[in-house]
């Protein structure tokens, strides 16, 4: 195939539909979701969810090329539905055959399976929702589908390309959120691909992680073997929770730091699996989530498919490492970042990765994995100073390079643009962190700064029962003059619409910021004043 294909067609799938959309729902102020607000207005929800499967013909951007072969589809949520692995017939996303929704998700339908990306909080609003897609073809022979759109909560908007190249066996998917609105906006954003899971399978993160925090890190566990109690499972003998076999309850977990950019899963029964690769500077979230492998996961295994078994999540968050995590955005500023999925085969757990290439060392046997055809590869092994090997070689997806080696040898793979390189003597081992306490109540916080600084995290992670203007306004009974708790304040009361009583708040801040410096370098009170005027027309 001399470049990749792209093409839409439409696709049968059996689908049990979601009932009507509720329009005028119930917003609970304090409903709590994923552990941040589940306030969902003007979004209507839907309740329901019919007992009876029905063919549905849907809208399905097909891309492929010699080595994998993805179905997008943008009328649920512009998520990746299959991801294929051509050369050993290996689903490397779990593939749903049906679509069998549960009310799981913030508006209600939610499916198994595929890629579903999450933002500007999770699960995706519009994940049982069409988006808007457009099909691109580029003249270096790779193809991609764009899906967007500007979600109605807070305004933002999102793109996202779909793509695939001609010999290339990943997916590479470039994001863009813009901040459309003239406030300051909070979203997160984690993708989330499901991996089908039985005995064989493991969670593989990188060889630094020493622990994993639970949603809003409320409680630790030392990683990959657990010591202790989790999720109140007595995990006291040391049990291995990157096992799903033994998970035998809803588990959640994320990475609490890695240097590392990979996060994957592997089947050792079939001698595959699937891998993650993205900065881990922008992308540090590294999560799994299961439903469990006891008789409440075997149940939802079945509320969410007829056929497919049981899955994971193997979680990737860009600008955030938790649930709920989320980053600032200012107004007119837009983030953007690349990640890749992509398949491997033979490696067992991998010690390191990019998007070229991952390799493992396990069993003092080197087993390397390449996604593409790269010629004039070095491959390089030291130990204790000594050269144990050195060899040139060309590499396909189709490749099997094993090489015994030393357990302690670093490995080294040059090639033409890039290089990758695991050292066991040089692996961080993070000092497990203790879990985070609550915020203490206003009246028993120290200082006005702190008060500042737990009423904008509780706003940053849209907390559904916490409040921050307890905070801010008792710290402006202590000083008034506060600047940063008016301007914060002032930029609260303008979200919710209160535009004259904002003012008030904005011109304390600029009095006290120019108390000695006519042009400060804190404009945010001055931006929150003229918007404060905006929606009335007036100058003042």
């Amino acid at each position: 195939m001399g470049k990749a294909i792209i093409r839409r067609q439409k696709m049968v799938i059996p689908t049990y539909d979601a009932g009507e959309e509720e329009k005028l729902p119930m917003f609970f102020e304090k409903r709590v979701y994923q552990g941040s607000s589940g306030k969902v207005y003007p979004n209507p929800v839907t309740e329901k969810i019919s007992d009876k499967k029905e063919l549905r013909e849907y809208d399905a951007v097909i891309l492929e090329n010699d080595y994998i072969h993805v179905i997008v589809l943008p009328e649920l949520g512009g998520r990746i539905y299959t991801a294929y692995d051509k050369s050993n017939g290996y689903d490397f996303i779990y593939h749903n055959r049906v679509i069998k929704p549960a009310l799981v998700g913030l508006l209600g339908p939610w499916i198994s399976g595929g890629i579903e990306f999450n933002w500007p909080q999770h699960h995706r609003p519009s994940t049982f929702r069409r988006i808007n897609s457009r099909i691109f073809e580029y003249d270096d022979g790779s193809a991609a589908v764009c899906v967007g759109e500007i979600e109605n909560m807070f305004g933002l908007e999102q793109v996202a390309y779909i793509r695939i190249y001609p010999d290339k066996a990943y997916i590479e998917i470039s994001v863009r959120v813009y901040n459309r609105s003239e406030q300051d906006q909070t979203f997160l954003w984690w993708a989330n691909p499901a991996f089908k899971v039985n005995n064989d399978t493991a969670t593989v993160m990188p060889p630094d992680v020493t622990a994993v925090f639970d949603h809003g890190r409320r409680a630790v566990s030392t990683y990959p073997v657990a010591t202790g109690e989790y999720y109140k499972m007595d995990y006291s003998a040391g049990v291995d929770i990157s096992r799903y076999k033994n998970i035998p309850v809803p588990t959640s977990f994320m990475a609490y730091r890695s240097d590392f950019d990979f996060i994957g899963g592997y089947d050792f029964g079939k001698e595959a699996g699937m891998y993650h690769v993205a900065d881990h500077q922008i992308s540090p979230g590294k999560k799994q989530w299961t439903w469990g492998c006891g008789e409440f996961g075997k149940a939802w295994d079945r509320n969410l498919t007829d056929e497919d078994g049981p899955y994971v999540e193997l979680m990737t968050g860009c600008f955030t490492d938790n649930q709920p995590d989320f980053t600032f955005i200012r107004p007119c500023e837009a983030k953007e970042f690349v990640q890749y999925f992509m398949p491997y085969r033979g490696v067992g757990y991998i010690k390191n990765a990019n998007r070229d290439f991952c390799l493992g060392t396990d069993g003092g046997v080197l087993k390397i994995y390449c996604t593409g055809n790269i010629e004039n590869v070095r491959v390089t092994a030291v130990c204790g100073g000594k050269e144990i090997f050195s060899c040139m070689q060309d590499f396909t997806p189709a490749t099997r390079f094993c090489r015994d080696i030393p357990e302690d040898a670093a490995i080294e793979i040059s090639y033409p643009g890039g290089e990758l390189r695991y050292d066991p003597a040089h692996i961080k081992k993070f000092p497990v962190p203790a879990p985070a306490e609550a915020i203490p109540e206003p009246q028993y916080v120290q200082s006005t700064e702190e008060l500042y600084i737990y009423g904008l995290h509780i706003e940053q992670y849209r907390h559904a029962t916490r409040l921050p203007e307890l905070y801010y306004e008792e710290g402006l009974r202590r000083d008034p003059t506060d600047a940063r708790l008016n301007c914060a304040y002032g930029n609260l009361l303008l979200r919710r619409g209160a535009f004259a009583r904002s003012k008030e708040y904005f011109r304390r801040a600029i009095e006290k910021l120019t108390l000695k410096n006519a042009n400060p370098p804190v404009t945010d009170p001055f931006f929150g004043l003229a918007n404060s005027a905006k929606p009335v027309g007036r100058k003042k």
